[in-house]
């Protein structure tokens, strides 16, 4: 058994600051730990400023003296989850003309190693060697991949400060060297040209926003690059992928409500972009090519849970659109995957996925099976477009990932690989369940566990309860070894799918956004004392995560519901939603205004948002034991939110705690790069986890 052992923690100076919107006038007593020049503190770490820097250290330093007396729990954890990871891991090959491209590990390496060997078998060629490009680098993460059409050159892109600012380089396969093309500030992806000359790419401009499509002709200096694109709006992103045939390109720009796509005709990439259809508000639309037509994944006609149309090439505007595939409410269409002689869907429907295969030819469809109450599946990458089998993964809390290759004509599958746990894995030792928790409004919020077999079901048992809830993404209800630490531990696992995700099809999403967003909140209240309810575990005996805008929910229900908790785990959370919404110069703010609401503009919005924003609602009250961990480099939910919220928490709360912060001073959004040097991260959570309920 382990504990929080007691300590004094820092102390952060108050340093009240002020700002009136809408005749209100908010005070900020952390607001000094934003610094000035957090731009550049992205690009170079080192720029921090000395005093805020001494506190981000402090709060460390505090936190490892709370939790020293996990250090060989930690240990045992990290031990453990490593135990259940086949370190020379290997993808499943994928053909592509001459050669089947896939990814591996070797044992002992932290990142993956990308290669290639003959189609129909040969040697390996190592094309890029991920551990050996980290060697010395205290953060490294190998973006995008993308092989020039005849299969001589890869260009490959790297982030080396955790900031989501990825260099492009251009290597030479039969030398493997690299080219003196060097393309810096990118989101990491790139797409070539037919003739393999150049690459479209998307770089970001000084707000960390992905903004401008350019043209690199391979050879030539950088600063003359064509520009091909600018989104001249702060609220849209700019994003650009290569459709299945290979044709086109496309530049996506997209905000949290609307789309618009231009195609590029990447036999002739010294043309100007060809609209697809204007944006339009509401209108969502995605699209791939086929023959002289495009395939429209989209929203249109109030389609609200998307439908497919179809248009040709030569005239795309939203007149020539035909129908395809109608939209039926409640069966999401999630994805589409075009072949030459299929439409391949992934839909979604009573909150399990399935995939729906179409001869395009006939019209004729079919579904693949599968008998899992509750499980994941996804569509795996296929680099050929004129083939008949296609790739897809399946898992449940309770069974390793498979892939499975399906050849569509015979209607059968073949196992290609089954993730292997090393230290061994018996799904019979645990039970999946799905139940269904009454929000206050009478919504029915679905609930994925994951239990040992004995594991009780008297009210004894502690729960760590997941969520997300934002954006429209669905928390899939997947296998993750490394909670089995946890679930052998005498832990339940949970996952609860709330409102702003689209778990349960469109409208799940939007009754979870804007002027509904406390749906969120309520939602996973109600999951929580749905599952004391039932003796799934009791009272304090939950331990509650989210990370992200999953954080925000859980600094909203640790001001809500308190009591219910035994400790909560809030991963880089966006909790100071208020202030970072009324601050339009930060990177992500004018796009979110479509998620939570525009406080600058709408008084209406900043009183809900006040009332809801976590670190603006922390209240002279109890608090559980919570842990917050955050990156000095991240672009997304920048630093200085957790450490405002533990300073506010500490400084107001009447009793309770410990309040703690983790700041990962090398790297940004995604924590640790490394594979392993990531299950230190976890490890920490999860001693957390298990010192809240007094296990270990």
């Amino acid at each position: 058994m382990v504990s929080l052992r007691s300590a004094s923690p820092p102390v952060v100076p108050r340093r009240d600051s002020h700002q009136v919107a809408h005749n209100v006038q908010l005070t900020d007593p952390y607001g000094w730990l934003r610094a000035d020049n957090w731009q550049e503190v992205l690009r170079d770490p080192t720029q921090l400023p000395a005093e805020i820097r001494t506190v981000l250290q402090a709060e460390n330093a505090h936190t490892d003296a709370v939790l020293s007396d996990t250090v060989d729990l930690r240990r045992r954890l990290q031990a453990e989850m490593r135990g259940r990871i086949k370190e020379d891991d290997a993808e499943v090959p994928v053909p592509d003309g001459p050669w089947a491209y896939y990814t591996r590990h070797r044992d002992g390496g932290q990142h993956e190693i990308i290669c290639r060997h003959p189609r129909d078998g040969g040697p390996e060629q190592v094309l890029l060697d991920g551990d050996l490009l980290a060697k010395g680098k205290a953060f490294f993460d190998l973006g995008g991949a993308e092989r020039s059409p005849d299969h001589t050159r890869i260009a490959w892109s790297a982030d080396e400060r955790g900031s989501e600012l990825y260099g492009l380089r251009v290597r030479d396969l039969a030398t493997g060297l690299d080219l003196p093309d060097l393309v810096g500030e990118t989101d990491g992806t790139a797409v070539w040209a037919a003739d393999g000359s150049g690459f479209f790419y998307v770089t970001v401009d000084e707000n960390h926003r992905p903004s401008r499509v350019r043209f690199h002709r391979l050879g030539t200096d950088m600063a003359d690059d064509r520009l091909v694109f600018e989104e001249g709006d702060p609220g849209w992103f700019v994003s650009l992928t290569e459709t299945r045939s290979k044709r086109y390109g496309v530049i996506r720009i997209h905000d949290h409500d609307s789309a618009e796509a231009y195609l590029l005709d990447l036999e002739a990439p010294e043309t100007a972009p060809q609209l697809v259809a204007g944006r339009h508000a509401g209108l969502r639309y995605d699209l791939d090519h086929r023959g002289t037509e495009v395939f429209i994944l989209t929203n249109a006609d109030e389609a609200e849970d998307f439908k497919v149309m179809v248009a040709p090439v030569a005239s795309t505007d939203r007149t020539a659109w035909r129908e395809l595939v109608p939209h039926r409410r409640g069966r999401m269409i999630i994805a589409i995957e075009l072949f030459r002689d299929y439409l391949v869907r992934l839909e979604r429907e009573d909150g399990l996925p399935r995939i729906v295969i179409r001869h395009l030819a006939s019209g004729d469809e079919h579904a693949i099976g599968f008998d899992e109450a509750a499980y994941s599946l996804s569509l795996r990458s296929m680099a050929e477009f004129d083939t008949g089998v296609i790739r897809f993964s399946f898992a449940s809390m309770a069974t390793p990932d498979e892939v499975f290759d399906y050849d569509i004509a015979t209607d059968t599958r073949v196992l290609r690989k089954r993730r292997q746990i090393p230290s061994g894995f018996d799904p019979a030792r645990y039970v999946t369940r799905r139940l269904f928790a009454t929000a206050a409004d009478g919504e029915q919020v679905p609930i994925s566990l994951l239990r040992a077999v004995d594991t009780p079901e008297d009210g004894t048992a502690p729960l760590l309860l997941y969520a997300y809830g934002a954006y429209g993404h669905a928390t899939p209800a997947s296998f993750g070894a490394n909670r089995l630490s946890l679930v052998d531990r005498g832990f339940v696992f949970a996952i609860a799918h709330v409102r702003g995700g689209t778990d349960k099809g469109w409208h799940w999403y939007a009754d979870g956004k804007l002027d509904r967003k406390t749906n969120t909140f309520t939602d996973y209240i109600a999951a929580a004392e749905h599952l004391i309810a039932t003796k799934v575990t009791g009272p304090r005996r939950i331990v509650g995560q989210g990370g992200s805008a999953g954080g925000m929910l859980i600094g909203a229900v640790a001001n809500r519901a308190p009591q219910l908790f035994a400790g909560l785990i809030a991963d880089v959370p966006f909790v100071d939603v208020l202030n970072t919404m009324l601050d339009g110069d930060l990177p992500l703010t004018p796009p979110e205004w479509l998620e939570w609401g525009n406080p600058i503009t709408d008084p209406t919005v900043f009183a809900a948002m006040r009332a809801y924003s976590p670190y603006e609602t922390v209240s002279a009250q109890d608090y559980p034991p919570i842990l917050a961990l955050g990156g000095l480099t991240d672009p997304r939910v920048t630093y200085w939110e957790p450490a405002k919220w533990v300073a506010k928490l500490r400084a107001t709360m009447t009793g309770g705690g410990p309040i703690l912060l983790k700041t990962n001073m090398e790297a940004g959004h995604g924590g640790a790069s490394g594979r392993f040097d990531q299950l230190e991260e976890v490890a920490l959570e999860y001693a957390f986890a298990l010192a809240c309920v007094g296990l270990g």
